[in-house]
């Protein structure tokens, strides 16, 4: 009785093969952020770096820049890392799909808060690519300035990899139709997908003040 009692008690996630070791792709995927925090970092240099330089250009061409739009997309993409994390309890309680309607969000599963993720974070991307049209025609590009290049080259690679994170939820959803049951393995992916998108938002928020808030 014990026994049953202790195994009805674990996470569904973790009820084939219980893994109380750290997962190797977990440490993994942090380390490998590290390194990507790096090479922010090294961006984040170059920008501060080309604007000690050019005060005057920065003051000029930050005039062009949408604060208020900006700061909508921005929130869309910090809310987004919410719903993520709901999709993370929800894979820890081994809760693949939503066991009520879909107006009950408190009934939902891995899948509907990642697909809701997956769609902000769409929403994130065709924003920053709107604001790109705009600058552009506004004759912000990357050759026209020092401003320009390191300004598309800080966002754009951000940019890269908030697309990154989107092939990797669709990766995971497709999964859990695919699966026949949900495993620790599945609830391990998901995490990890997790932990790199709360990077891409943790990036995107010094991104954000630096560009847009500290000009």
């Amino acid at each position: 009785m014990a026994l049953v009692a202790t195994v009805s008690t674990l996470p569904a996630s973790r009820l084939h093969g219980q893994h109380d070791r750290p997962s190797m792709v977990s440490v993994g995927t942090i380390i490998w952020l590290s390194s990507e925090l790096m090479f922010f970092a090294a961006l984040f240099a170059a920008y501060y770096t080309i604007r000690a330089v050019s005060p005057d250009l920065w003051a000029q061409e930050t005039q062009h820049l949408n604060v208020p739009f900006a700061s909508v997309n921005t929130t869309i993409l910090v809310l987004s890392s919410f719903t993520c994390q709901w999709g993370v309890f929800a894979a820890e309680r081994g809760q693949v799909g939503r066991s009520g309607s879909l107006l009950q969000i408190n009934k939902w599963g891995l899948r509907e808060w990642f697909v809701l993720t997956f769609i902000m974070g769409a929403v994130f991307v065709a924003g920053q690519a709107t604001e790109y049209a705009s600058l552009i025609h506004e004759g912000i590009t990357m050759p026209s300035s020092g401003y320009g290049t390191v300004f598309y080259l800080t966002t754009g690679f951000h940019g890269i990899h908030v697309t990154g994170g989107l092939i990797a939820f669709l990766f995971v959803i497709a999964s859990t139709f695919v699966a026949r049951r949900f495993t620790h393995e599945q609830a391990v992916r998901a995490i990890v997908v997790s932990y790199y998108w709360h990077f891409v938002d943790v990036v995107w928020i010094g991104l954000f003040a630096t560009i847009y808030l500290i000009k």
